[in-house]
């Protein structure tokens, strides 16, 4: 490869030479003669092999021990990760059980003895269509939580299991290849499995908070435009409406919104550290490329 540099460079250097002997030196406003061309061709292609060779030559410097301490070094870059979006999880699973728990709230008040046939009979559409489509929107709604608090305990278990296997290669000592390629098939082939389906289903529940905030808020706007619905309840009753029913919805509209929101800025976030693990974890097959063109170069 260097001698055939060598020659590169002595032809261009004689091609250099002939173009730029006197007879060559005038300036031409014309097109560009074929000598010119084949000199910027020339200057292209050895630009382009200077950079392959010094690419090869670079490769043939980095030892293996190299290679796998920058592969381990990438791998602690993703365990420091995946430690803040375990940290994520205690707010999520603190979402989920709080909105099941609400959830059949919302359904119980929509089902109550007293309530079914206030919401059947006495809310104008949309709100009655919408009353009765919630009992069955609750349904789904209890499957989604159920689904997204399975899918954090896996992602829970096996990134604990990724943390422990990366902590335990020290990058300052020998190290074993064999480890370091169990760590980097885990977290392709297990990690990401578990945390890409962690967060569609966090983002299902996301989604579903955003319909049941949107029924909440429809419901209590109407409930809080008129008095006829307390009217009407209060005389099929022949009783007052306890106050504490009254501002239940708009409690509940309330603080749903406010967990919403801070619910959904923390999965923004991550979801953005899970592009960019999947980004990484995928990234490590690039080592192992050049750990198997080692012994070829030798």
């Amino acid at each position: 490869m260097v001698n055939r540099l060598f020659l590169f460079h002595v032809s261009f250097c004689l091609l250099t030479i002939v173009v730029a002997t006197p007879g060559h030196t005038e300036e031409v406003c014309g097109p560009t003669t074929p000598a010119e061309e084949l000199v910027v061709k020339l200057q292209q292609e050895n630009s382009l092999l200077s950079t392959r060779v010094t690419e090869l030559e670079s490769r043939r410097s980095i030892s293996e021990e190299r290679l796998l301490q920058k592969k381990v070094l990438h791998l602690k870059g993703i365990a420091a990760d995946t430690k803040l979006q375990r940290q994520s999880m205690e707010s999520f699973q603190g979402f989920v059980s709080w909105m099941d728990q609400n959830l059949a709230g919302y359904t119980k008040y929509i089902k109550a003895s007293s309530y079914a046939a206030v919401v059947g009979r006495m809310l104008p559409i949309p709100y009655a269509g919408q009353a009765s489509i919630f009992t069955k929107f609750a349904a789904q709604f209890t499957v989604a939580l159920n689904n997204a608090s399975a899918a954090m305990n896996a992602y829970l278990l096996s990134s604990q299991k990724f943390l422990t296997m990366a902590d335990e290669i020290d990058p300052s000592q020998p190290i074993v290849q064999k480890n370091v390629s169990d760590v980097s098939a885990f977290a392709d082939k297990t990690l990401l499995k578990d945390m890409n389906d962690a967060q569609t289903k966090l983002a299902t529940v996301s989604d579903l908070s955003s319909g049941a905030l949107s029924f909440l808020e429809s419901l209590n706007h109407y409930m809080s435009s008129t008095d006829e619905y307390w009217n009407k309840a209060k005389g099929m009753f022949k009783k007052d409406v306890d106050p504490k029913e009254r501002s239940f919805i708009s409690e509940s509209t309330n603080s749903l919104k406010n967990k919403a929101t801070a619910f959904n800025s923390k999965l923004s976030s991550f979801d953005e550290l899970a592009r960019k693990q999947n980004a990484r974890v995928k990234s490590l097959t690039l080592y192992d490329e050049l750990l198997s063109e080692l012994p070829a170069q030798k």
